[in-house]
């Protein structure tokens, strides 16, 4: 779920040394801090929970690249108008520093393709659902995930059309900390907030 506003890239976006690995350690380290920025703050703007590394690298309009649902981050590693593109090797060096910040994590579990993008992190996440909790009075009641997700009730709330998997792992947070309780089949899951 994509919003209709336009992302702004910041200025370094229109600079080409942006898209070349500095030498400089200090530099680099600049570089890294400024792309993790615009990585989170890319998927927070278009609400993507997941990126495929592959899918963001790659040019969907390239005649050899594979056709992907992930169409919508092809913009962020490539600046068509300046026709440079992070290279691969590069955006993982991203991705990995985003993880050692703990705003990445393979969703896999090992060292996949695919990644979760914490622009929050499943505690802030967890949070955000508790605050709504307590506003609509939801202690002692019991949603769907789906409800949850896509409910009329959570309709402005900003964990609404999340990705399901990241709910549940906001509520695994909850769970631990004694707040709430998950049960149900894996496609009718139901959650209990105490």
């Amino acid at each position: 779920m994509s919003t209709t506003t336009p992302f702004f890239f910041p200025r370094e976006y229109s600079f080409p040394p942006f898209f070349t690995r500095q030498t400089n350690l200090t530099t680099h380290h600049a570089q890294l801090i400024k792309w993790a920025a615009l990585v989170l703050a890319y998927c927070r703007h278009h609400r993507l929970f997941k990126l495929s590394l592959s899918s963001a690298i790659s040019d969907p309009l390239s005649s050899t690249a594979e056709p992907t649902s992930d169409t919508t981050a092809s913009d962020l590693f490539h600046n068509r108008q300046l026709n440079r593109r992070l290279s691969l090797a590069d955006a993982r060096e991203v991705l990995d520093f985003l993880r050692r910040d703990g705003r990445v994590e393979p969703v896999d579990g090992t060292t996949g393709d695919v990644v979760w993008v914490y622009w929050r992190t499943p505690e802030e996440w967890a949070g955000l659902v508790e605050a709504w909790v307590d506003e609509t009075a939801q202690r002692g009641g019991v949603l769907t995930l789906y409800e949850l997700r896509e409910g009329d009730a959570t309709r402005g709330a900003e964990f609404h059309g999340m990705d399901a998997d990241l709910l549940q792992k906001a509520l695994g947070v909850l769970v631990k900390r004694g707040k709430a309780q998950i049960f149900g089949q894996e496609d009718s899951l139901g959650v209990k907030f105490f």
